[in-house]
């Protein structure tokens, strides 16, 4: 869910500076990468979140079907097909989880996400990029704080991470984010070669 500026329901009001929400109306706003949807009969606070990909999530494959509204904004640069590793064992992932859970992060929802774990989702962004080399910086999150953050440094000649992280997810996940930037990169270059 994602809330912006400043609404209001009757009954209740929000506010992104004061980021107290009131709900006394049994109606709420809920704002989703998928749209705005009006929930009857709920009496509860809208917060703040920002999309992020889950940790236990293996992208293999991106996926063009048009079927993402907008895939830059998505985590990962693009939706991903690909399977769940919450169980501890890598399994398949439905359509369903994979659009719902997988690529957006926070999944409370998702009947596979184990109750104790290290983080709720791994955020991405490029902190600087040049001709030889791609810096990647994460922020591991749990409850919507940050546990841990660094950056990871890509070479593009020798095509190697020049560092690591400990734990192989969030190297999966940066190889994925990479991957798209690369290709965003590309067709950008490529669009401007044509003008």
């Amino acid at each position: 869910m994602r809330s912006i500026g400043k609404f209001s329901v009757p009954g209740s009001q929000f506010s992104a500076k004061s980021q107290r929400p009131k709900a006394k109306s049994r109606f709420a706003i809920l704002y989703s990468y998928h749209g705005i949807h009006l929930a009857s009969r709920v009496t509860m606070a809208v917060l703040r979140v920002t999309n992020l990909a889950c940790p236990f999530f293996v992208p293999l494959e991106i996926v063009n079907d048009g079927s993402w509204p907008h895939p830059s904004r998505l985590p990962l640069g693009a939706g991903w097909a690909g399977n769940c590793r919450a169980s501890g064992q890598e399994l398949p992932a439905s359509d369903t989880h994979i659009r719902e859970f997988c690529n957006l992060g926070y999944a409370s929802a998702c009947p596979h996400l184990p109750p104790s774990r290290d983080w709720d989702a791994v955020r991405f962004s490029v902190v600087r990029a040049g001709h030889d080399q791609v810096t990647i910086g994460f922020v591991c999150e749990l409850g919507h704080a940050p546990i841990e953050h660094g950056k990871l440094t890509f070479d593009l000649v020798s095509e190697v991470w020049l560092n690591s992280h400990l734990d192989p997810r969030v190297l999966t996940l940066a190889n994925c984010y990479l991957e798209t930037y690369r290709a965003r990169q590309g067709a950008a270059l490529i669009g401007q070669s044509m003008i």
